[in-house]
């Protein structure tokens, strides 16, 4: 008889939390994800999340990725004083809290409690990131005039983590907290140890006090290779993501780094959205090899293609229900 089956099945949420434990699991949980286009209507992301994540695919964890960005012109800041017009945010009145409040409303609803939901958001230095020109004009920034820098990274983390409070109240179980940065400086788009220590831990730090009753919060450090995860593993997190296909940096190194849930196994622009499913398969197994399949989520190190054929995600779906766990 098929090991798996002695175990009574789980709940998605009861799956999480055994996992977060390194408890025995009825199977691997497992998760993958890729943007919506709900224009900007909270119930229209609701939607189309319940129907990708709990519907289509039967998911571990519902996470919800709005389209609605931090209320600021992208690419509108070029001067050193464009930073110093970041303000608080009402967050009573703003769409890009009070549409994702409905989002988290709607969903907690209609999955109850069995299923976890966390909300992605980007980090400070992130949002920044967007809101200046280019990256080497933030990075100019952050030599010539780095208090005014400090000052608006300060509002933005406030910002992110007084929505973040309201996101845990609404429903939510954590977030799915998106960093980008934390990269040796011959990245594009790093800003090298000592400048991330500088203009992005704090402000990491300070935005995740929002999250703080959170159960479920993920640290996703983006990025394609050089990363400084190292950096980052002191924060309050309870699962790590990032692209460890494609950075290099293995489950198995992690593993050696830190005793948090690791979170990933597959390519997001590999077998998992394109096949094989032969590939797929490989990839799963060979993710459980490196980690025992304990605090453990199978899942892709970052978005897969919007366009990704669902034939290869129903494949990957199917592969984690067959995965056997040491």
């Amino acid at each position: 008889m098929d090991e798996l089956i002695q175990y009574e099945e789980m709940t998605r949420t009861e799956r999480v939390r055994a996992a977060l434990r390194g408890d025995e699991v009825d199977r691997i949980p497992v998760a993958f994800w890729h943007h919506f286009r709900p224009e900007g209507s909270g119930r229209r992301q609701a939607e189309l999340t319940l129907q990708f994540f709990d519907e289509a695919f039967d998911l571990d964890i519902c996470k919800v990725m709005p389209d609605i960005p931090y209320p600021f012109p992208r690419k509108s800041i070029g001067d050193v004083d464009g930073w110093r017009l970041i303000e608080p945010l009402d967050l009573k009145r703003s769409p890009f809290v009070q549409q994702r409040l409905r989002t988290i409303e709607f969903l907690r609803d209609e999955l109850g409690d069995d299923t976890p939901i966390v909300m992605t958001v980007f980090s400070p230095l992130t949002e920044a990131l967007y809101f200046a020109t280019d990256h080497d004009t933030l990075s100019r920034h952050m030599r010539e005039a780095p208090a005014v820098v400090h000052a608006a990274l300060d509002t933005i983390a406030q910002n992110l983590a007084d929505a973040m409070e309201l996101y845990l109240a609404a429903g939510a179980d954590g977030v799915f907290f998106s960093l980008q940065g934390a990269m040796r400086e011959d990245q594009p788009g790093g800003l090298g140890e000592a400048r991330y220590r500088e203009f992005g831990k704090p402000y990491d730090l300070k935005a995740l006090r929002g999250a703080g009753d959170g159960w479920l919060n993920i640290l996703h450090v983006h990025g394609d290779g050089g990363l400084l995860i190292d950096t980052v593993l002191d924060y309050p997190f309870d699962v790590l993501n990032w692209s460890d296909r494609l950075t290099g940096l293995s489950l198995r190194e992690l593993r050696a780094k830190t005793t948090k849930c690791l979170m990933g196994g597959w390519h997001e622009f590999g077998a998992l959205s394109n096949g094989p499913i032969e590939a797929i398969r490989a990839e799963a197994e060979d993710a459980i090899a490196q980690t025992g399949g304990r605090k453990f989520i199978l899942a892709n190190g970052c978005s897969v293609p919007d366009d990704t054929p669902e034939q290869w995600l129903e494949a990957a779906r199917d592969i984690a229900e067959q995965l056997e766990v040491e």
